[in-house]
């Protein structure tokens, strides 16, 4: 499995490289015109540099997250608890992020941020249990502030304070997601060598965020200016959002593809470590190959909407939910007692990540044309409630049984759960397929953002 993992890392690294210079160099003529503006390169480069120490800090904790708790020698069971409760803190903070961000202004929220996500990495270095699950909901609370306040505070600063156009925001952002997905490659390889190669254990990568976090605080104290959004009541915001849901059918079957495919990344997300660490992977670099699967489906995603292909989003969502699909029923037969096939099992997490790529994008421009933006702030809120409920449930009760039975029992029922979705999308096509709003046109490519 040592072997494997780096050749696999190796290819798809050469692959996206591959891809990513096929796709600047198809669109390096329509960015010239923000790129030769020096104010906009200055102000652009001055949100890069303290956004990308977060993303950097950010990414630090996942290789090691698992394994760092069982070097605690705590139970799965336990350690599950451990992941429900950042579940259920990610749900709270989705539903004060907004009106919180609005009221504390955009700037201090990127601070609480760092603060938050700091007290979250020294907690991972006590040993006692409730430190560790106080440690998880600082994480809960802080990842839902990453991205909306970051990257709400640039689309101020860049419409209402320099009045860039807004055509240019699409640029910044496609760029950003670029970046997240090297960021992220570098993070675990970064995280294999602290823990692994150097011998400073499952903790160490924690410990190595904590100083990115304290220069990106600084670079925020320092170069940003303070911007207020328009804070709406939490009621008001909750409410609007269910009535839409309840209004259109369109956006409540959208909600239940979210929250059945979403959840089941999230169970991936606990389970890959359990699955591949007795079989000497290295996790770091496993990790790294899950990112770089990701970048890779996000740069087909991009290549199949182009004017060559013309494939819509829809198609390539239902797509994406059919390669997920086809990876957890591979994962029933490769992770059962007695039958565990590590290399078959990366290589179904790899699809997994792959089609997670092509999925985040197809599903981001959906939301956009289906859901009102005056009401998406409520509608994602309520959307993150059955996607959370359903994961939390999944690790709690199935984990009940014997490790690998136990595993094996909830990639089945992973398996069901995506079927569901699968009839969720087709549904949903039902009712969009002759819908021009939904359809990109042919000279029109999205930019995708970074949703895990």
């Amino acid at each position: 499995m040592l072997l494997t993992a780096y050749l696999v890392l190796v290819g798809l690294l050469a692959l996206w490289a591959v891809l990513e210079f096929s796709a600047c160099h198809s669109k390096q003529s329509s960015v010239s015109g923000s790129l030769g503006n020096p104010a906009f390169r200055s102000f652009q480069y001055a949100f890069y540099r303290a956004y990308v120490p977060a993303l950097a800090a950010d990414w630090l904790q996942g290789p090691y997250l698992y394994k760092l708790y069982h070097h605690y020698h705590f139970l799965e069971g336990q350690i599950a608890i451990i992941y429900v409760c950042g579940f259920g803190a990610s749900v709270l903070s989705g539903l004060v992020s907004g009106p919180l961000t609005g009221r504390l202004g955009r700037r201090k929220s990127c601070i609480l941020f760092c603060l938050l996500l700091a007290g979250c990495y020294l907690c991972k270095l006590s040993q006692d249990y409730f430190v560790l699950l106080t440690g998880r909901v600082l994480g809960g609370f802080s990842s839902s502030l990453l991205f909306s306040s970051f990257e709400s505070w640039y689309t101020h600063e860049h419409t209402e304070r320099h009045d860039f156009p807004a055509e240019w925001l699409p640029h910044t952002f496609s760029q950003a997601a670029t970046w997240n997905g090297a960021i992220a490659v570098i993070a675990g390889v970064t995280a294999n060598a602290c823990a692994e190669w150097i011998g400073l254990g499952p903790a160490s990568p924690s410990v190595l965020a904590v100083p990115l976090l304290v220069l990106s605080m600084a670079l925020v104290v320092r170069d940003w200016d303070e911007n207020n959004g328009h804070s709406s009541s939490f009621t008001r915001t909750c409410g609007d959002g269910l009535r839409c849901l309840l209004r259109d059918r369109r956006v409540l079957l959208l909600g239940a593809i979210q929250a059945l495919f979403e959840s089941v990344v999230y169970i991936f997300i606990f389970l890959w470590t359990p699955v591949l660490d007795p079989h000497n992977t290295p996790l770091g670099v496993a990790f790294s190959s899950f990112m770089a699967a990701n970048a890779v489906g996000s740069s087909l995603y991009r290549l199949a909407t182009s004017k060559r292909y013309h494939l819509q989003p829809m198609h390539v969502l239902c797509l994406s939910v059919l390669m997920v699909f086809f990876s957890l029923f591979m994962l029933t037969f490769s992770t059962g007692p007695g039958q565990e096939r590590p290399t078959e099992s990366l290589l179904a997490f790899l699809l997994i990540e792959l089609a997670c790529g092509l999925y985040f994008p197809a599903m981001g421009f959906l939301r956009r044309r289906l859901i009102p933006e005056k009401e998406q702030t409520g509608v994602l809120n309520w959307f993150r409630v059955p996607l959370n409920l359903l994961a939390g449930l999944g690790l709690l009760f199935l984990h009940d049984s014997d490790n690998q039975t136990g595993t094996r029992n909830m990639f089945s029922l992973c398996a069901v759960t995506m079927l569901l979705a699968l009839l969720s999308v087709v549904s949903l096509f039902s009712l969009v397929r002759n819908d021009p709003e939904l359809r990109l046109p042919s000279s029109e490519t999205e930019a995708n953002g970074p949703e895990m």
